[in-house]
C-alpha cells in the first residue's frame, strides 16, 4: 500500500512556481522575470513588494508589478530573487495606479517611474520603518522634592523640567533646556524616570485643532469657500487671485475642514525657498503635526516624512514637485499653490509634470483639489473652458490695498547706468528715503551677460556650447549656466589680442554694484541662485528684508516666487523687452506672469505700490494689456491667437530629442524616427499626427554635444499617445538608438 501511495504522488501534476514580474529602475521600458527567493512562502508574494534581484553584475531594489506562472525567459536562464524586503505593499492602490498611470502618459519605464516615486533610502532597500523618537518621562512617584535627589541639583532640576512635560521630553529638547545626559541616567537608576521610543510625528493626545483662529473673510472669499466646502468627492477649482487677495486664508480654511473629518491635505509649493515661510505660516494657525517634503532634505528626513504621511501621523504635507507621490493614509485635499510655475515640470529622466499628475491623483481619491494662482496657466484657463475645472476668482486685495500702479519707462535714446536710467534712480531715492523698500529684478544671474571686446566685437563663448558665457565678479571667473563649465576671465582679447574687454549688458552683480555706488548709506541684498546656495541662506535674508529696514532687493525670478515683502513700495523690472521677442510660442505667456508676479510683490496694506517697467517697446501689446488692463485681459487675447494657430492648449505636443558627440549621428537617428513615425501613422490612419523636423535644437552644442529634436503635433490627445505606444518601442530596438543619447517629452515646456 506504501508503494501504491508513493506511485500516485509521483504522478501528481507539479505545482508551477511562482514566478514575479518585477519593475526595476532601469531606462528599458519593461518588466523583468524572476523565480520566487528560496525561503519565500507563495502566500507571502503581493504586487508592491520590494524585492532584491541579481541584474547583471550587481544587485537591485524592484517592486513586483505582477505574478505569473510561466516566462518567456527559458527556465536555465532565470534567476532567483535573492530576497523580499516587505510584508506587505509599500504603496497604497490609488498611489500604484498614479505611477502606471503616469509611466503610460510619459512613455517612461514603470521601474524607474516607481522609484522615482519611493525616498532614496526605500531604493536602496532600507526597512520602511519610521525612525523612533527616544523620550525621557518621569515614572509615578518622582517629584521634585524626592529625598534621593535632595543633594543632586542638576538631578532636580531634570525632574522639575520633565513635570513640566507630562508626555515626556526629547533629546533635542533636553539639550535645550540645558538638562545631562548623566543627571538622567542617574534618575533612571533610581527608578525615577523611564526612556520611552515614539515616532517624531506621534501625538500623544487629542489637541484643538487651531493655534489661532482664522481670518475673517471678505465676501469674495466666502463665495469661494461656500464653494469649496459645499463639494463632496472629486472636483477641480482653479483659484484665480490677485497678489495679496488671500488665498492662502482660503487655502488655510479649507485644509480646516478637511481636518476636521479627521483627513489629510496634501500641498505642493513651486521653489524650496517658499518652504519656511509657509511650514510657518501653517504652523502657526493648526495644532496638529505637519510635514515637508523637498530636496533640501537628507535621506533620513525625506523618509520619516514620506513614513508619517503614509501612516496618517502627518496631518499636513507640504512640498515640492516629487511629494505629489507622497504616500497618504487618509487623503481630503489637495493643493497646487502657484500652479502655473515651471518648476513643477520634470525636465530630466521622468518628464512629468506635478500639477498634472495633481488633479489625476485627486480623481483617484475622489478628492477635492484647489489650483491657486495670480497668473493661471493657459492649460488651466482652457480647462476652465472646457468644464473641467471651475473658476472662482479674488479681485480685492486683503485689507482693501490698491493694486500696484505700473508705468512703462521708454528708454529709448536714454543713457543707461548699470542697466538703469536716471529717472528710474531717482524714483528708487525717493522710496528709500520715504523709509520704504526698493525690489529691482533682473532675469540674468552674474555680474554681465558676457565679456566683450571693444575693438573687434569678440565676445566670451563657451567651448562646449553655442552659448556665451556670464561674466561673474565674485570670484572673477567667466561662467556657463549651460554647463556648468568656468574658466579665468581673458585678459586680452584672443582674437585681435585687444585688452579692451568690457562687461557687455547688466547681470544682478553688476546691478548691485552699481545701486552700492549709487545708495551707499542703504544695504543692498542680492537674491539669486549664487547668493542661494547656501542652506538657510534665503530664511536669513527674509528675516532681515521683514524686518522693514529701507534697502534696496536685487534679484532673478526667484523674487517672484510668492514672498511677501510687506516694505516693498517699487518694483522696477529692468530688461523687460528680452521676453518681448521670444522664439518660443510660450514666450509670452510666461513673460506676463513674470511681470505680474514681481510686480505682485509692490504695496500691502496701508503703502499703496508703484511698477516701473523699463522698455524700448513702451507699444508693445503685451505692455499695453498688462499696464492699462490685467491678466485676464490678456490671456483671453493671446489664447484666441493660440486656438487660431493650433498651438497648445488646442493641440498636443510630444517632443523626440537627440544628442551625440557627432551631428552626423544625432540627424541620422532623428532622420530614421521621422521615417518610421510617418509609415506607422499611414499605416495605422493616424492622418491628424503631424512631424516637424528634424531641426537643431535651439541651443544645438551643449557640453560638447550636438543635439537636435523632432516635434510631433495633434489636434487629437488620442492620436498623438497612439503613435507614441507604436513608434517607442520599436524605436529603442533600433541599430541607430544605441549610438545618440534620446529621450521623449510629452507635453513639453521648454523647447531647448
Amino acid at each position: 500500500m506504501l508503494t501504491s501511495a508513493l506511485s500516485q504522488t509521483r504522478t501528481l501534476p507539479a505545482v508551477p512556481a511562482p514566478i514575479l514580474q518585477v519593475a526595476l529602475p532601469s531606462p528599458l521600458r519593461q518588466l523583468f522575470d524572476y523565480r520566487a527567493p528560496a525561503n519565500a512562502h507563495p502566500d507571502e508574494l503581493q504586487i508592491g513588494l520590494r524585492v532584491r534581484v541579481p541584474f547583471g553584475n550587481r544587485d537591485l531594489v524592484g517592486l513586483i508589478a505582477a505574478i505569473t506562472d510561466h516566462s518567456s525567459v527559458p527556465a536555465n536562464k532565470l534567476k532567483r530573487a535573492s530576497e523580499l524586503l516587505d510584508r506587505s505593499p509599500l504603496l497604497p492602490d490609488s498611489l500604484w495606479r498614479l505611477c502606471a498611470w503616469t509611466a503610460n502618459y510619459y512613455q517612461h519605464g514603470l521601474g524607474d517611474t516607481l522609484s522615482s516615486a519611493l525616498p532614496v533610502l526605500l531604493r536602496r532597500g532600507e526597512p520602511a520603518l519610521a525612525r523612533q523618537d527616544m523620550l525621557w518621562q518621569l515614572l509615578p512617584g518622582a517629584y521634585p522634592e524626592h529625598p534621593a535627589i535632595i543633594r543632586a541639583p542638576k538631578q532636580k532640576e531634570a525632574v522639575q523640567a520633565l513635570a513640566r512635560h507630562p508626555h515626556g521630553l526629547s533629546h533635542a529638547l533636553i539639550n535645550q533646556w540645558g538638562l545631562t545626559r548623566d543627571a538622567l541616567e542617574a534618575l533612571e537608576r533610581k527608578g525615577l524616570v523611564q526612556r520611552i521610543s515614539q515616532s517624531p510625528h506621534h501625538v500623544s493626545e487629542p489637541q484643538p485643532l487651531l493655534k489661532e483662529p482664522p481670518l475673517q473673510p471678505n465676501a469674495e472669499q466666502q463665495t469661494a469657500l461656500d464653494t469649496i466646502l459645499a463639494a463632496d468627492g472629486f472636483h477641480a477649482w482653479l483659484l484665480e487671485g490677485v497678489t495679496g487677495s488671500g488665498k492662502t486664508e482660503i487655502y488655510l480654511q479649507a485644509i480646516e475642514h478637511c481636518l476636521q473629518q479627521q483627513r489629510q491635505a496634501l500641498v505642493l509649493i513651486p521653489e524650496i525657498g517658499l518652504t519656511p515661510q509657509t511650514l510657518e505660516r501653517f504652523r502657526r494657525r493648526f495644532n496638529v503635526p505637519v510635514v515637508i517634503l523637498h530636496s533640501g532634505l537628507n535621506d533620513r528626513e525625506r523618509l520619516d516624512a514620506w513614513i508619517a504621511a503614509r501612516d496618517g501621523e502627518a496631518s499636513i504635507v507640504i512640498g515640492t514637485r516629487s511629494a505629489i507621490f507622497t504616500p497618504l493614509a487618509r487623503p481630503g485635499l489637495i493643493i497646487v499653490d502657484e500652479e502655473h510655475d515651471l518648476s513643477y515640470k520634470q525636465q530630466d529622466g521622468l518628464r512629468y509634470n506635478a500639477r498634472d499628475l495633481a488633479v489625476y491623483r485627486a480623481h483617484l481619491e475622489q478628492v477635492g483639489i484647489i489650483l491657486g494662482s495670480a497668473t493661471p496657466s493657459f492649460e488651466s484657463l482652457h480647462n476652465v473652458q472646457r468644464g473641467r475645472y471651475q473658476r472662482l476668482r479674488l479681485t480685492q486685495r486683503a485689507g482693501n490695498a490698491s493694486p500696484p500702479r505700473f508705468q512703462c519707462l521708454d528708454i529709448r535714446s536714454r543713457p543707461l547706468e548699470g542697466g538703469m536710467s536716471r529717472p528710474l534712480i531717482q524714483l528708487m531715492g525717493e522710496h528709500l528715503r520715504q523709509g520704504n523698500q526698493v525690489l529691482v529684478f533682473i532675469n540674468r544671474r552674474g555680474f554681465a551677460p558676457t565679456l566683450m571686446c571693444h575693438d573687434c566685437g569678440w565676445m566670451a563663448e563657451c567651448r562646449r556650447c553655442d552659448a556665451r558665457m556670464t561674466l561673474h565678479q565674485s570670484p572673477a571667473q567667466l561662467h556657463c549656466h549651460h554647463c556648468g563649465s568656468q574658466r579665468s576671465v581673458d585678459r586680452s582679447c584672443p582674437k585681435c589680442q585687444s585688452q579692451d574687454l568690457r562687461p557687455l549688458g547688466a547681470g544682478t552683480e553688476r546691478t548691485e554694484e552699481h545701486l552700492l555706488s549709487c545708495f551707499p548709506d542703504f544695504p543692498v541684498l542680492r537674491i539669486d541662485r549664487d547668493t542661494m546656495a547656501r542652506k538657510q541662506a534665503m530664511q536669513s535674508m527674509l528675516a532681515r528684508i521683514q524686518s522693514g529696514e529701507p534697502c534696496l532687493l536685487v534679484g532673478t525670478q526667484m523674487l517672484a516666487k510668492g514672498h511677501h515683502f510687506p516694505d516693498v513700495t517699487l518694483v522696477a523690472i529692468l530688461d523687460a523687452d528680452g521676453g518681448l521677442f521670444s522664439t518660443d510660442f510660450r514666450g509670452p505667456e510666461r513673460m506676463a506672469q513674470q511681470i505680474i508676479q514681481v510686480a505682485g510683490r509692490a504695496g500691502r496694506a496701508d503703502k499703496p505700490g508703484q511698477v516701473m517697467i523699463q522698455t524700448h517697446m513702451a507699444e508693445h501689446q503685451l505692455l499695453l494689456d498688462l499696464t492699462e488692463h490685467d491678466y485676464s485681459h490678456f490671456a483671453e487675447r493671446e489664447l484666441a491667437a493660440r486656438q487660431a494657430a493650433q498651438l497648445p492648449p488646442y493641440s498636443f505636443m510630444a517632443l523626440l530629442r537627440a544628442e551625440s558627440n557627432a551631428t552626423a549621428q544625432t540627424n541620422q537617428f532623428l532622420d530614421a524616427a521621422s521615417e518610421l513615425a510617418e509609415q506607422l501613422a499611414a499605416d495605422n490612419g493616424l492622418s491628424g499626427v503631424e512631424l516637424l523636423g528634424p531641426v537643431p535644437s535651439p541651443m544645438e552644442r551643449r557640453a560638447g554635444r550636438h543635439r537636435a529634436q523632432l516635434l510631433v503635433m495633434s489636434a487629437q490627445r488620442s492620436s498623438l499617445h497612439q503613435l507614441l505606444y507604436l513608434w517607442l518601442p520599436t524605436l529603442e530596438q533600433h541599430p541607430l538608438a544605441r549610438r545618440v543619447r534620446w529621450s521623449i517629452d510629452v507635453d513639453p515646456l521648454d523647447m531647448f
